[in-house]
């Protein structure tokens, strides 16, 4: 049985550039669907030569989606990213602000603040599975993470980065077990709702804490 052959995740990139654009910008966001902490965005520039340059190639050529890479490889990869010379911006929205602004809201709102914070602003926004209200030429892709390679270093900086924040909310609140689940709704953590209800950094909008809360006859708490 023939494999599939590697997906060439400089391929938009490079045909941007040829296409005259300079600074091309890969957005992603993590935290979509965790039940506590904020929502991440983080935007990155790959650096102009590095499809010429084969020790930057290379490097560039261990990014893949955030999620498929182990968490401690993940790490290591962030802070070379970090160290590349790529134009990274990284932002966040709170829990406080998603539940009044909703999910779908705070996902744009992450993703803009991101592009806001570069040091220069790009020409082209590479963005997965979306678009955005910017007057810059952009470009939606399905998967993105696992498609465009500006994409992935996004998803990698931001994830590693949203960690970091709830490794932090971890010490205050340790019996969640943030830590270890990064407030996504693993048995754990659901068992933990269910016996102390949320705590001040649970998304209230989303239906698993709301029924917490509910079932714990603290009503009040939810708004």
């Amino acid at each position: 049985m023939a494999t599939a052959a590697p997906v060439d995740m400089f391929s938009w990139e490079r045909q941007l550039r040829e296409g005259g654009y300079r600074c091309i910008a890969g957005i992603d966001e993590v935290g979509r669907g965790a039940l506590a902490g904020p929502l991440v965005a983080a935007a990155v520039v790959i650096p102009t030569g590095s499809n010429d340059d084969p020790e930057m190639t290379s490097g560039w050529m261990a990014i893949r989606d955030s999620k498929s890479i182990a968490h401690r490889r993940r790490a290591t990869i962030a802070k070379w990213i970090h160290a590349s010379g790529a134009i990274i911006g990284i932002a966040a929205v709170s829990h406080e602000e998603l539940d009044e602004i909703g999910l779908a809201a705070a996902n744009r709102c992450a993703m803009e603040r991101a592009i806001r914070a570069l040091a220069e602003q790009p020409d082209m926004l590479l963005i997965d599975a979306m678009t955005l209200d910017f007057d810059t030429p952009q470009i939606g892709i399905i998967d993105g993470d696992a498609q465009s390679l500006s994409i992935a270093a996004a998803s990698i900086v931001a994830k590693v980065h949203r960690d970091a924040i709830m490794v932090e909310l971890d010490i205050d609140y340790p019996e969640y077990g943030f830590a270890r689940h990064k407030g996504y709704g693993v048995a754990a953590h659901m068992e933990a709702l269910r016996e102390r209800g949320p705590c001040p950094s649970h998304r209230r909008c989303f239906a698993p804490v709301r029924e917490a809360v509910i079932a714990r006859g603290d009503a009040q708490t939810i708004d």
